[in-house]
């Protein structure tokens, strides 16, 4: 999951360096990543400027592999599920 993680985020990078979440969730459910499975923060902030990173995260068995796009670069890691079954605090988008 890790690398299939990676590929899509550096094909989505590397055409549009600054990614919506819209596009991200789309880059991964096109890459055969399940929605259900899926985490995908917001490319914006409630005050309407463009987010610093986009972050997409996938949970997969007991781990999540977290994926971050920022500025065109692509860091993919895998951390422990949170205690809430998620790999996010609050709400993704």
């Amino acid at each position: 999951m890790k690398q299939t993680l990676a590929d899509a985020l550096n094909r989505l990078a590397a055409g549009t360096p600054k990614p919506a979440t819209a596009q991200v969730a789309d880059a991964l459910t096109g890459a055969g990543i399940p929605g259900t499975a899926l985490e995908v923060s917001e490319s914006r902030t409630p005050t309407g400027l463009e987010a610093d990173a986009i972050e997409a995260a996938v949970l997969a068995g007991g781990d999540c592999v977290i994926g971050q796009i920022r500025d065109g670069s692509v860091t993919v890691s895998v951390l422990p599920v949170l205690a809430s079954g998620k790999c996010f605090v609050g709400v993704p988008a």
